[in-house]
């Protein structure tokens, strides 16, 4: 079963680059919100298991991805496609809306 990846300062430029769409999960441990959006994070993980990367990026010990993504309030989760931004959600949302916009990267990917 498929699990949100661990994304750091170090492996986030590599795992981007791909042309699989990622979904990653600005977060920190003591955000309320984080905690509410997490269960749905680990399922798209499972639901979107070899068609794209869904990954959590632990703010408190990485500082330099989100600051040049320019992350202030989180949870923030950011769509990438081909290493660039292609959308983006900041607070908690449900999860059909994160799945949809998953959908609409993946379908990018066949134009």
């Amino acid at each position: 079963m498929g699990k949100a990846i661990e994304i750091n300062d170090s492996n986030f430029d590599q795992i981007i680059a791909g042309d699989q769409p990622v979904m990653i999960d600005f977060w920190a441990d003591w955000c309320g919100p984080c905690k509410i959006i997490a269960p749905a994070v680990e399922e798209l993980a499972a639901d979107f298991e070899g068609k794209a990367i869904v990954g959590k990026l632990d703010v408190q010990n990485n500082s330099q991805i989100p600051h040049r993504f320019g992350i202030r309030n989180i949870p923030t989760l950011l769509i990438f496609k081909n290493g660039q931004v292609i959308d983006k959600q900041v607070g908690v949302a449900p999860k059909a809306i994160l799945a949809q916009k998953l959908n609409a990267a993946m379908e990018e990917s066949v134009k």
